[in-house]
């Protein structure tokens, strides 16, 4: 499971959603004073988890840390350029601050790179050696 930590876990929710298009079952744990969290399921046995990040804070025992697009950055493999393009703009319509236009690579690919509502770093990539299901 991958958590990223929210400043808005209903705005997150929905970029993350309609944005991306990732099936969800919503908020959940909501009865549970720092339980709120979104789960969205990647892969079989992969998930990626929302989670307010004052409760990620209380949970770890860390208090909350200044956020950092540059500390660690999601990818999201696709298999073409037209799909990068595509995804590229589903994510800006959904809020995302487009970082880098979607341009070749230096590998022969072509790739993007935008930022969620919260800041955190994704690039959208198709590599020609590459095949996604």
């Amino acid at each position: 499971m991958l958590t990223l930590g929210v400043d808005d876990l209903e705005r997150s929710l929905a970029f993350y959603r309609d944005g991306l298009g990732l099936p969800t079952q919503g908020i959940v744990g909501q009865e549970f004073e720092y339980g709120s969290v979104a789960f969205f399921q990647l892969q079989d046995n992969l998930l990626l988890a929302l989670w307010p990040r004052s409760s990620l804070a209380r949970d770890s025992g860390l208090p909350v840390q200044p956020a950092s697009a540059t500390e660690f950055s999601l990818a999201h493999n696709v298999n073409s350029k037209a799909e990068v393009d595509e995804l590229v703009e589903q994510v800006s319509r959904a809020g995302a601050h487009i970082v880098k236009a979607a341009a070749d690579t230096f590998y022969g690919g072509y790739a993007a790179y935008f930022q969620d509502p919260d800041g955190h770093l994704w690039e959208v990539a198709w590599n020609p050696e590459l095949v996604v299901d």
